[in-house]
C-alpha cells in the first residue's frame, strides 16, 4: 500500500498549532480547552508515526475523529484547513476513487455547515473565499497524492528492475565462469589424458618421447589449475584474462597436443592487432572435439587477420559428430562468439569436421 507523504500532516499540525496558541495567548487565555486542542493535536501527530500494527480504516477513522475533536476544540477556528487531510489520507488508505469522493464530501459538508450555521453566506466574500480556498486545497493535496503514488509505484518498479538485472548479472557471471572452467579444465583434462595415454603406450618403445608425453601432460595439468585459479580471481570482463598473444598461445597449445598418433599443424598469417581470448577458446573447443571423440589422425588449426577482424578454422579427418547433439562446450562457444559480434559455423561429416569462427575487430 502506498505510504502518504509524512511532511504534510506534520507542516500543518504544525501550523494549526503555532496559531491555536498564538490566539490563545493574544485572547481569551490558556485554559483547558486549550490543552484538549493540544493533546489531540499531539495524538494525531503521534498517529502518523511509524510502527503500528493497525488496520488502515481504523486508522483512518480515528484520524477523522480526532479532527473533528481539534476543529470543535480550536477558537481560532484555524483548524478547519486539517480536513484537506481527509481525502489526503484516504488516498492513500483506500484508492483514489475514494479519496477524490471524500474531497467532493468534504467541499460540500463545509457549504452545508455555512449554509445551517451561517445566513446570507452565499453573499459574503469571506466565507464565498473560505469555500473556494478549501476547495483548491482538496485539489492541491490529491494531486500531490497522486504525484507521491505514481513516484512509488515508479521507484518500486525501479527496484524490481534493478534487481532483476542484479540477479541477470549474476547468472550471467556464473554462466560466464562456468564457461571458462568448462572451456579451460575440459581441453586440460584432454590433454592430459591423450598424453598420459600416450605415455603408457610408448614406455618401452620409447622412454625419451613417453617422457615427454608426461612432461606434456604435467604442463597441461599445471596450466589447468593457473587458468581455473584465474577464473575465479578475475570475475570482471573477459577481456581482462585475454591471453598475451593469440599467436603465441595457439602454437603452446598445438605443441603440447601433437603427437600421440596425431598430427596438429597450426597456420597463421596476417597482423594480430590484439589477443581475442573468443579464438583461443574456439580452438581449445575444437581440438578437444578432435582429439577426445573424432578419433582423427590428421588436425589443421588456421587463423586468418585482416582489416575486418580474425578468422579461425579447426579441420580434422576424424569421424564426425555421428549426430549427436552439440554438448555444452559448443553451446557455451556460440553464446561467446554470440557476444563477441562474431559467427560460428560447424560443419560434420564422416570424413571430417570443420570448426570456423570470425570475429570482428
Amino acid at each position: 500500500m502506498p505510504r502518504p507523504v509524512p511532511w504534510i500532516a506534520a507542516v500543518l499540525y504544525g501550523v494549526v498549532l503555532t496559531g491555536g496558541l498564538y490566539y490563545a495567548a493574544i485572547g481569551p487565555g490558556f485554559d483547558a480547552r486549550t490543552a484538549a486542542f493540544t493533546v489531540l493535536l499531539c495524538a494525531l501527530a503521534a498517529l502518523d508515526g511509524r510502527g503500528w500494527r493497525i488496520p488502515a480504516g481504523t486508522v483512518f477513522a480515528l484520524r477523522a475523529a480526532l479532527l473533528c475533536a481539534v476543529a470543535a476544540l480550536d477558537a481560532s477556528g484555524l483548524s478547519r484547513v486539517l480536513f484537506v487531510l481527509i481525502p489526503f489520507l484516504g488516498f492513500f488508505a483506500f484508492g483514489p476513487a475514494v479519496g477524490i469522493a471524500l474531497g467532493a464530501g468534504c467541499v460540500v459538508l463545509l457549504a452545508g455547515a455555512f449554509t445551517l450555521w451561517v445566513p446570507g453566506w452565499e453573499v459574503r466574500a469571506e466565507y464565498i473565499s473560505d469555500l473556494l480556498m478549501f476547495a483548491l486545497g482538496v485539489v492541491l493535496v490529491l494531486a500531490t497524492a497522486a504525484v507521491a503514488v505514481r513516484e512509488q509505484q515508479a521507484r518500486d518498479r525501479l527496484e524490481g528492475t534493478l534487481a532483476q538485472v542484479a540477479q541477470l548479472s549474476a547468472a550471467r557471471e556464473r554462466n560466464r565462469l562456468a564457461r571458462e572452467i568448462h572451456d579451460s579444465l575440459g581441453h586440460h583434462l584432454t590433454a592430459i589424458g591423450i598424453q598420459l595415454e600416450k605415455a603408457e603406450a610408448f614406455t618401452a618403445l620409447d622412454p625419451a618421447g613417453s617422457a615427454q608425453a608426461v612432461s606434456h601432460a604435467r604442463w597441461s595439468a599445471n596450466r589447468a589449475l593457473e587458468e581455473v585459479r584465474a577464473s575465479v580471481r578475475t570475475l570482471g570482463p573477459e577481456a581482462e584474462s585475454e591471453p598475451i598473444g593469440l599467436s603465441w598461445a595457439l602454437a603452446d597449445l598445438v605443441h603440447h597436443l601433437d603427437g600421440g598418433g596425431r598430427r596438429i599443424s597450426l597456420d597463421v598469417s596476417g597482423t594480430e592487432r590484439r589477443p581475442l581470448l573468443v579464438l583461443y577458446r574456439a580452438a581449445q573447443e575444437g581440438l578437444t572435439n578432435a582429439c577426445r571423440h573424432s578419433g582423427a589422425t590428421q588436425i589443421g588449426v588456421t587463423v586468418r587477420y585482416d582489416d575486418q577482424g580474425a578468422r579461425l578454422c579447426v579441420t580434422d579427418n576424424g569421424s564426425g559428430l555421428g549426430g549427436a547433439e552439440e554438448g555444452f562446450g559448443l553451446t557455451g562457444l556460440r553464446e561467446r562468439v554470440k557476444l563477441a559480434s562474431g559467427t560460428v559455423d560447424l560443419r560434420s561429416s564422416e570424413r571430417g569436421t570443420t570448426l570456423r569462427v570470425e570475429v570482428p575487430w
